[in-house]
């Protein structure tokens, strides 16, 4: 009997531990869900200089909201020490960022229109920007690392 009683005790243990089994999940996607992810300051994860067909120092923030895009300002330091200013805008796809940047270039002089394109991908606090485009200068091509600010 007392074997019994002792392997009923010791199934019952058991079978309480059982439902003390706790699961938990991470994600790595955005931190913010939806387009409402993009709104807010992005910046450059590095302020190097440019190299030959490139630009650096992005800036982006993110201040008009529709549906599944976001509008804001821009800035860029490119090759030939063009300065650019202008307004940049994505539409959101699950994580990827289909986007588009106009503006003005500046340098000793010389003004211009500048256009870029890309597709980004948007982490969980940053933002991968492969881009191209066309300056006054040449064309520009390269990958960025924006980090939310």
């Amino acid at each position: 009997m007392k074997n019994y009683i002792f392997a009923t005790a010791l199934a019952l243990a058991a079978a309480a531990g059982c439902t003390s089994f706790e699961h938990k999940t991470t994600t790595t996607g955005p931190s913010s869900t939806g387009v409402a992810g993009l709104m807010g300051a992005w910046a450059s994860a590095s302020s190097a200089v440019p190299s030959p067909a490139s630009c650096s120092d992005f800036k982006w923030n993110a201040t008009e909201l529709t549906g599944t895009s976001a509008k804001g300002s821009f800035s860029a330091s490119c090759a030939g020490g063009l300065t650019v200013a202008g307004t940049a805008q994505g539409t959101l796809s699950g994580t990827v960022i289909t986007w588009s940047a106009e503006g003005d270039a500046t340098t000793a002089g010389i003004a211009c229109r500048i256009t870029l394109t890309g597709t980004a991908e948007l982490g969980a606090n940053s933002i991968r920007v492969p881009y191209s485009g066309d300056t006054c200068l040449g064309k520009v091509s390269g990958v960025e690392i924006l980090n939310k600010k």
